[in-house]
């Protein structure tokens, strides 16, 4: 179980590099464009299931406590940055739903404008 264990922590790395980038982009964009809510909320979800499932092996099982708690750790901090990223994402999206509802307030603003220019 040690290998398994040794190589699910080497995954956990490896998936571990790709968030902070992930993170930095959507800060450096200031948007959600090509971001997805459901891949985010559903990469947490698995997350969480393997932090249960850590927590039982180390609760339940005989295997290296010292190991699982190894891996326990890597999924917290990967549940953390996708956590942080989820938090972006409904930040930068409510930042831009804003901008289009002003865009659209304008848009109306500037047709009424049109039309009495037309009628005089």
């Amino acid at each position: 179980m040690e290998f398994a264990t040794i190589t699910e922590i080497l995954m956990m790395i490896a998936f571990g590099f790709s968030w902070p980038s992930s993170i930095f982009k959507t800060i450096k964009s200031k948007s959600t464009k090509g971001k997805s809510m459901l891949f985010l909320i559903l990469i947490d979800f698995g997350y969480v299931c393997g932090i249960v499932s850590k927590i039982t092996s180390i609760i339940v099982t005989n295997d290296d406590k010292s190991l699982v708690a190894i891996a326990l750790i890597f999924y917290i901090i990967n549940f953390a940055m996708v956590t942080a990223d989820l938090a972006l994402y409904f930040h930068y999206r409510s930042i831009e739903k804003m901008r289009e509802q002003i865009a659209n307030d304008l848009d109306i603003n500037n047709e009424d404008t049109e039309e009495e220019a037309l009628e005089e």
